[in-house]
């Protein structure tokens, strides 16, 4: 795979993780709760997430719940 494609795919899973988390309701493993309001991919860390109300950013695997999909 040449380094385009690599960044491609990146890049395109980056926008899917943003449009599945950005607004729902999650609750960290430390016990913080709140609405994603960012997704950032950190070169050192992987995917980050950015709580409203909560200064920081954490990764996205210290997420404990999801709130759930809704569907009409």
């Amino acid at each position: 795979m040449n380094m385009k494609l690599h960044a491609s795919t990146i890049l395109a899973v980056l926008g899917d993780v943003q449009s599945e988390l950005v607004g729902k309701a999650v609750v960290l493993t430390d016990g913080k709760a709140g609405t994603v309001e960012n997704v950032w991919l950190d070169e050192l860390h992987g995917l980050r997430i950015s709580i409203r109300g909560h200064d920081g950013k954490w990764p996205i695997s210290t997420i404990k719940f999801e709130q759930p999909c809704q569907r009409p």
